[in-house]
């Protein structure tokens, strides 16, 4: 399931990819992906991406009029294609064809990058630093595609056209905390939050409602680092353990996305997590202690911790 690291590295480089492109065509080969009419989708053709972002586990387009929203759920996976002749993966959903970049080398408004192997890469400001003269950003004059492909058909694309109210399960108010990431968490802010959730702790990070971003993966990883189990009940946890949890989220999310960086480019539709302690790692030594890692397995989803070194 993608997460708040494998999102936060899809939409730094989407943002560098297309951000200043108009949409040319809009497809929907999977028409039940898509949350919208044909015409709210053709209606994408001619507008040009203002952003690409990330909130939660969901990816948003903004365009000069209307939006984007995706939840790629457990399988969802986006490709970054340099033009149309790039071969669609099977079961690829929805498409979005982009122009050429508006602006360039004379135009103010960008940014010129530092050259990479096929040549200048431009980007709009207040793109991610890490991805300035990628070279696998696509050349302003190249007409590159995104795909989303799903090969259960679990994710969502919603089309929000301005004026028109689709909800985005998930997303209204109430239903999503602050990103795990977003620096307004501050510890003071964790501590209040964490204070009036009951249950398990990897329950709880996986709450959405909690924080935002972190899934089952994650939810492991953090945990492994702090030396907590993931059944351990958030009303047993002492202060310091409270404000160790927080500190361990943080630097294992960052720790990640940095990992991320440089795996990930430019296969943006391949999951890596080979590099992670301990999730789906069952059976193997633990990193930290040397023993071996327990995992379970309930509704579908894997939980892996060291029952040595976490407790």
């Amino acid at each position: 399931m993608p997460e708040l690291p494998d999102l936060s590295i899809l939409a730094d480089a989407f943002e560098a990819a297309f951000v200043g492109r108009t949409v040319v065509s809009a497809e929907a080969p999977g028409p039940l992906t898509v949350r919208g009419t044909p015409a709210e989708l053709a209606a994408l053709v001619g507008q040009r991406l203002e952003r690409f972002y990330r909130r939660g586990k969901f990816l948003w387009l903004e365009f000069d009029r209307d939006r984007v929203v995706i939840n790629a759920m457990l399988t969802g996976r986006l490709q970054l294609a340099a033009d149309p002749a790039v071969k669609r993966p099977q079961k690829t959903l929805f498409v979005l064809g982009f122009g050429p970049r508006e602006g360039g080398p004379d135009d103010a408004a960008w940014t010129a990058g530092s050259a990479a192997e096929s040549g200048a890469a431009w980007w709009a400001p207040g793109s991610a630093a890490w991805t300035a003269g990628a070279a696998w950003i696509p050349a302003p004059e190249a007409r590159p595609e995104m795909r989303y492909r799903d090969v259960t058909q679990m994710g969502k694309v919603y089309l929000l056209p301005a004026g028109v109210d689709r909800p985005v399960p998930g997303t209204a108010p109430g239903e999503m905390g602050p990103d795990a990431d977003d620096p307004a968490l501050t510890l003071d802010v964790w501590r209040e939050r964490i204070k009036h959730r009951p249950g398990e702790l990897k329950n709880l990070l996986r709450n959405q409602e909690f924080v935002a971003g972190i899934g089952n993966a994650y939810s492991d990883e953090i945990l492994h680092a702090a030396g907590l189990l993931p059944s351990r009940k958030r009303g047993t946890l002492a202060p310091e353990e409270v404000d160790a949890l927080y500190v361990v989220a943080r630097t294992t999310l960052a720790d990640a996305v940095a990992v991320l960086r440089e795996r990930v480019p430019p296969k943006f539709e391949t999951e890596v997590r080979d590099f992670l302690a301990v999730h789906n790692k069952g059976g193997e030594p633990c990193p930290r202690c040397g023993n071996r890692i327990t995992q379970t397995e309930a509704g579908g989803f894997v939980t892996s911790y060291c029952r040595h070194c976490q407790s």
